[in-house]
This record gives C-alpha cells, sequence and structure tokens, in this order.
C-alpha cells in the first residue's frame, strides 16, 4: 500500500486482555507497512520505572506529571515500531515480569498516568500510518481514528493466550482457572475506572476471535482497510 495522504491511516484495536489485540495489531502493522503502538507497553514502562526507582506503593497516588517525567520513560518513533527507553536503555523483557504484571493495572488507573501518556501517544500518530492497540485507543487517543476495531474472545481463551504469551508454553487447566480470575479482576477494574474506561469505541468493528484462527482475523481488518483506502 503507498504512502499517500489516503492511506496514512490511524488505525485503533481495542478490547479486554487476552482478546489478541496486540498481536493482531503489529501483524496489521506490519502488512501495511505503518508503526505500530502497543500502548500497554507504555504502562509497563511507567510501572516498571517506578518499582525501579523504589516508590512506595502507597505513594503512587500522589504522583504529579513532573515526578513522571522524572523519571525517565521516553517513546520514540522508529520503523515500524515505538521503542520505549528507561533512561538511555531500551525496554523489552524487563515489562513482561511478575512484578511489572503484578502492579500494572494499579499504575493505569491512576489519573495523573493517563492524563501524562495521552500527548505522549497522540503525538506518535501526528503522521498517521498508525495502528495503536490498547483500551481506550479509539475511545479517548484517536477518536477520530480512520478504522476503529474492537476484539473479544472468551475468558477461558483470553486466559490460555495470556498464559502463552507469558510463559511460551501450553498451560495446564489449573493455572487457566487461575488466570482467568486474575484477567476477570483486571477486567473489572478496567471496565469500572472512571477515567477512559473500557468499552466497545463507537462505530467500531466488533470482531469475538474466539474461535478464530489468527489469519482470518488479519483479514477481517484488512478488508476494511482495503474499502477505506479505495
Amino acid at each position: 500500500m503507498g504512502e499517500t495522504p489516503k492511506t496514512r491511516l490511524i488505525i485503533t484495536v481495542d478490547g479486554p486482555a487476552g482478546s489478541g489485540k496486540t498481536t493482531t495489531a503489529k501483524e496489521i502493522a506490519a502488512r501495511l507497512g505503518y508503526r505500530h503502538l502497543d500502548s500497554g507497553a507504555l504502562y509497563r514502562a511507567l510501572t516498571y520505572a517506578l518499582l525501579k526507582a523504589g516508590i512506595r506503593k502507597s505513594d503512587w497516588p500522589r504522583l504529579t506529571s513532573d515526578d513522571l517525567s522524572g523519571l525517565g520513560v521516553r517513546a520514540e518513533a522508529s520503523v515500524g515500531v515505538v521503542d520505549l527507553y528507561l533512561g538511555g536503555a531500551l525496554l523489552g523483557d524487563e515489562l513482561r515480569t511478575p512484578e511489572v504484571t503484578r502492579d500494572v493495572a494499579a499504575v493505569a488507573k491512576l489519573r495523573v498516568v493517563r492524563i501524562w501518556l495521552l500527548d505522549i501517544q497522540r503525538n506518535l500518530g501526528l503522521h498517521g500510518s498508525l495502528v495503536a492497540d490498547g483500551r481506550d485507543m479509539g475511545s479517548v487517543v484517536f477518536p477520530d481514528a480512520d478504522l476503529k476495531v474492537f476484539l473479544v474472545a472468551s475468558l477461558e481463551e483470553r486466559a490460555r493466550r495470556r498464559l502463552l504469551q507469558d510463559t511460551g508454553l501450553h498451560p495446564t487447566e489449573s493455572e487457566v482457572v487461575a488466570e482467568a480470575a486474575r484477567i476477570h479482576a483486571r477486567d473489572a477494574i478496567d471496565s469500572a475506572r472512571e477515567l477512559s474506561p473500557l468499552r466497545c469505541p463507537e462505530g467500531a468493528l466488533e470482531i469475538d476471535t474466539t474461535k478464530l484462527e489468527f489469519e482470518e482475523q488479519v483479514l477481517a481488518i484488512l478488508t476494511r482497510v482495503i474499502d477505506l483506502t479505495e
């Protein structure tokens, strides 16, 4: 797809944990030659920075935007991706540790965090050619996105996917049950928070991925992209 103004779209892919939004958004971006923004990684980067700085969790609700800026987390657009840094260090596997996973929901619900990240995310989309995934990309961050997608899946399937993503191993049934309980609790937090709650954006293409092959959900989105650019 050529780089003309008509094709420099902003595409958002939202959904609850384990719905497949990040892997799907990453693939869509790769096929279109766009950049991929994993907004969840931004929240994980801040969580990692807070833990590394030794700031007590009880103090997080009193954080200011200056405090967040002082942590040294930054995002830089690169070829096909948005790289995250803490100081001069490129962040990667550090963002997927059990400690970060445990605390990221608490960071994500902080008003100061969501406001601080809003400008960062919108600046990354200034020139289009972006596929952004998260929980409020189409409803809050990019409300005028050219295409909004909302992915859903059964709780059990989402638990299996999350465990496979985090460990690389096929989980046992007991592990799935435990992870499903954690995801259910995260869903409740995301849906009930006052600022930017998880919801299907108005006008979004909603796709249930529970029984879909990965290629099927990717093609469903690319078909809609083609419709927009013809």
